[in-house]
């Protein structure tokens, strides 16, 4: 199994409808995929290690989530609680989006290209002063953590919680 990663924009009218459209591209390409507030991801390296966690999980039967996707963005989001994780989730209206997607090389490559059609091209992954005050909230992340670690150390901050995931049970 493999895994890709994309995102940008898109309008959210309904987030019942924009789920059945994201499980409908799923099925029809045998791929699980997992969409995800782009404004509350650090960069690649928080998605890459959400998603490992999640799959070294799920291989150990350990995983809280019985889907894959809501497994990974439960590691993503720094929660243990499924609930909880769902902050990191799609919401109504103009949003920047992550995609997650599981699956064979050649069904990955088909679900990318029809998200890609249906969201408009932005690079939303990385961390940027932007996201900042949405991933503190995320993240609970301290004004003291800030000070000792530093500004720039504000995605290592996130990766440590994506880390404590499993310690905080």
């Amino acid at each position: 199994m493999e895994f890709r990663i994309t995102g940008g924009s898109v309008y959210i009218g309904q987030v019942p409808d924009f789920l059945n459209m994201v499980r409908s591209i799923s099925s029809v390409h045998d791929t699980t995929i997992q969409a995800m507030n782009a404004d509350r991801i650090a960069g690649e390296e928080h998605v890459f290690f959400a998603i490992s966690k999640a799959l070294r999980a799920i291989e150990n039967n350990s995983n809280v989530a019985r889907d894959k996707g809501i497994e990974i963005m439960r590691y993503a989001s720094g929660k243990r609680q499924i609930e909880e994780a769902f902050s990191m989730g799609v919401r109504e209206g103009h949003m920047n989006v992550v995609f997650v997607l599981l699956g064979e090389k050649e069904n990955l490559d088909n679900s990318v290209k029809k998200l890609r059609s249906i969201i408009e091209d932005a690079h939303v992954i990385e961390y940027s002063d932007s996201k900042r005050a949405g991933i503190i909230e995320q993240f609970s992340i301290t004004n003291k953590e800030i000070i000792a670690a530093g500004e720039d150390m504000i995605p290592a901050l996130v990766l440590e919680r994506v880390a404590l995931v499993d310690v905080l049970k």
